[in-house]
């Protein structure tokens, strides 16, 4: 049975998943998008890889 994570470990897996979403999300804007979309898509994106991720 394996431990469960710790929150640092979960805090960084967040973190790193913000920041691949982010560099999508940032062409995005500068293509015309609204800020709040891409905040919203970035959100969502980086708590989906983190979860898919603890699943796996």
């Amino acid at each position: 049975m394996s431990l469960p994570p710790q929150r640092s470990e979960l805090t960084n897996q967040l973190a790193v998943a913000a920041l691949g979403a982010g560099v999508v999300t940032s062409l995005a804007v500068a293509q015309g998008q609204s800020p709040l979309t891409a905040l919203g898509i970035t959100l969502f994106s980086a708590i989906a890889a983190v979860a898919v991720g603890q699943v796996l």
